[in-house]
């Protein structure tokens, strides 16, 4: 075979894989979100406005996660998986044991388990997603820790800043659930404005958006920054599926 069958032939099989994944893609049109928490698991799909959720906790193990979104998720249809997860991701794998969960998480293989295209996001970059209007926008999840993200121009950058040192400990142990049961509200916010601040100075987002459950705990909001929801993590599934047909929550259903 001459060089010139050769470059033919590749060609060829280069336009059969793209047209592989057009008609994957094209098949993608109702989505199921998952958004795995430290107390709770929340789950939505395409062409539903309610939102239902189970317990997770210290003990929750993939496999659990998994057929508990199953069984809450049996009327519901879906063509594909979005998973906000509760640590460091990287190329869509997580790549560390989530810290308030159990055990299994680094290596599971979440496509095998639920049988469809799955792609996993931290959960605090899935809720920057949905609440990102352009520019360079700093992310702050307040909840169980301190989820934190940067979106640049549209270019989604996780991080764990959260981790980084601060007084006698981390950010996270201050703003953190932790911090908030230790200290009380009057203290827990002030060091939620001290860290906000502090971490806007070294960043110098456009603007600043503060969600998580916690958010609604804070009293006043710092200049520059505006209170996230916590729909807007399904809005950021969304998004991960161009192809399929963008959709929010309005209420919420929990079953245990």
């Amino acid at each position: 075979m001459d060089a010139r069958s050769i470059f033919t032939a590749e060609r060829m099989k280069t336009v059969r894989r793209g047209r592989a994944v057009v008609a994957r893609n094209s098949l993608i049109k109702r989505v199921l979100v998952v958004d795995i928490g430290g107390t709770s698991v929340k789950i939505l799909a395409t062409g539903h406005q309610t939102h239902r959720s189970f317990p997770s906790g210290p003990k929750m193990t993939p496999k659990e996660m998994v057929s508990g979104v199953k069984k809450l998720a049996a009327d519901w249809a879906c063509d594909a998986v979005s998973i906000g997860y509760p640590g460091p991701v990287l190329r869509g794998r997580p790549i560390a044991e989530p810290r308030n969960l159990g055990r299994g998480w680094v290596g599971f293989d979440f496509a095998g388990a639920f049988g469809r295209p799955v792609k996993v996001i931290n959960d605090a970059a899935m809720q920057a997603l949905g609440s990102y209007r352009g520019g360079k926008m700093l992310f702050l999840g307040l909840g169980t820790g301190l989820g934190s993200t940067m979106i640049v121009d549209g270019i989604v950058e996780p991080m764990e800043l959260g981790h980084l040192p601060y007084k006698k400990g981390t950010y996270e142990d201050y703003v953190g659930r932790a911090g908030l049961e230790r200290y009380g509200k009057r203290k827990w916010r002030r060091h939620v404005a001290d860290v906000v601040t502090r971490l806007i100075a070294a960043l110098e987002p456009d603007e600043t958006v503060i969600g998580g459950g916690n958010v609604g705990k804070l009293a006043a909001l710092p200049p520059h920054v505006r209170t996230g929801d916590n729909a807007n993590a399904f809005r950021g599934g969304f998004r991960l599926w161009p192809e399929a047909k963008p959709h929010t929550a309005t209420r919420s259903k929990r079953r245990t």
